[in-house]
């Protein structure tokens, strides 16, 4: 299901540039975008989002008078030229601060924390995490961590031009990584790129078409030039 976004900043340029970042990535929606604080209120008010891009420092009302007499709370990304706003910003529990001018790359970092903190993830038990001893493990870059994935929790891994969406078995990642690195990287007897845009672990595999692999629930396309060479592997497993 998409994510509900609301955009809310009173310089049209800043509006317009998230609106092209939101539009990017088909998981996102656009519910509403404008630069009049009281008519964003008006609309939240009755109708609630997913996540909010939210300016601060704008006329009549600030983004934190805004937040205040909402009857639920989006997940927040504040949008600010306004580095001294930062500290108070998470008063309000927000997911993220941009800085402008903001860049693709930072806007995906704060997307990648949208998904790790979604309600819809899994719910991690408080336990310790059991070693998986001998497990083949990879490190990727996600927001400013370099963070741990063992290869056996890749379901499958989708591009978004310069980025891929890593989806694991705990939620999907986004890493500042070509599709055709990740094919290089990833071993060729548990991956296999069957599209342009999709590389699949061969181990979730839950049944194959002519022209789609579900993993996970999910259809993905089988490219015509990947076809081939996924009937072999099929064929040697």
């Amino acid at each position: 299901m998409a994510i509900r976004c609301f955009v809310l900043d009173d310089e049209p340029l800043a509006t317009d540039l998230l609106q092209d970042y939101i539009g990017r990535l088909p998981d996102l929606e656009l519910a509403g975008v404008t630069n009049s604080p009281t008519q964003a209120l008006r609309f939240l008010q009755q109708t609630p989002v997913d996540v909010l891009f939210l300016d601060i420092q704008m006329p009549r009302l600030t983004g934190f008078d805004l937040l205040r007499p909402l009857g639920y709370r989006p997940k927040v990304i504040f949008t600010t030229a306004f580095r001294e706003y930062a500290l108070d910003s998470y008063e309000f529990d927000v997911l993220d601060f941009l800085v402008k001018p903001i860049s693709f790359e930072r806007f995906l970092q704060s997307v990648g924390k949208i998904y790790r903190f979604s309600p819809s993830a899994p719910p991690q038990a408080d336990v310790p995490e059991t070693p998986k001893a001998g497990k083949d493990y990879q490190y990727f870059k996600v927001n400013k961590e370099m963070v741990k994935l063992y290869l056996e929790d890749i379901v499958w891994i989708e591009s978004i031009k310069d980025y891929v969406r890593i989806h694991t078995v705990s939620g999907p990642l986004v890493s500042y990584l070509r599709i055709s690195y990740m094919e290089e990287k990833l071993p060729p007897n548990q991956f296999v790129r069957v599209h342009k845009s999709f590389i699949v672990s061969l181990d979730h595999i839950q049944a194959v078409s002519a022209t789609y692999i579900r993993v996970n629930n999910t259809e993905i396309p089988i490219g015509r030039i990947y076809k081939a060479k996924l009937d072999e592997i099929l064929q040697r497993d």
